[in-house]
């Protein structure tokens, strides 16, 4: 399929987290079109699971979606920084746990609409306690459930968060 071409780009807004940019497109036909874009560099999202079988959720209020939702650990890309590295980083900053062992599960785009985020998805395991310092602007509650409790979690709807589903049914797939 052939690609938009851009024609004119100008940036709206740029804060910490995104950017977000008005962009002029030719579409293949020839017509002209304008895009919002969100700028954002990349995520990871973490699913640690423990030798008993068990998963660690966290419950954090998120203030887009007016709601406390159930989530896996998670966190922004620093620039330039590998995947893997902001996983661990992230798995201790929110879970209070480093992976002995941290396997890629794939990664999403989940809004490429208008967003170009990418979230790098893992599956943690050899679980150790080990707790960094967390940023200052969260309030993170760690819960540990049976990994089918979890699935049924979201089979009854109670997890909304895309990055906790998916992971939780790719790893699901594959333990099975």
């Amino acid at each position: 399929m052939a690609a938009e071409k851009v024609l004119d780009s100008k940036v709206l807004y740029e804060g910490r987290v995104v950017t977000l940019a008005l962009q002029t497109v030719e579409l293949p036909n020839g017509r002209t079109s304008s895009r919002e874009i969100i700028r954002h560099r990349g995520a990871v999202a973490i699913l640690p699971l423990h030798e008993d079988g068990r998963i660690t959720l966290i419950r954090q209020y998120r203030l887009a979606a007016g709601d406390t939702l159930w989530e896996i650990p998670a966190g922004t890309l620093e620039p330039g920084e590998d995947p893997r590295d902001c996983a661990i980083r992230e798995l201790q900053e929110e879970a209070g746990l480093r992976p002995g062992n941290l396997v890629r599960l794939g990664g999403v785009f989940p809004a490429p609409g208008y967003s170009s985020e990418y979230i790098h998805l893992f599956i943690a395991t050899d679980l150790t306690p080990s707790v960094l310092q967390g940023d200052d602007d969260e309030s993170i509650e760690t819960v540990v459930v049976p990994l089918d409790e979890a699935l049924a979690m979201v089979e009854r709807g109670e997890i909304e968060n895309a990055m906790a589903v998916i992971a939780l049914l790719w790893v699901s797939r594959r333990l099975r």
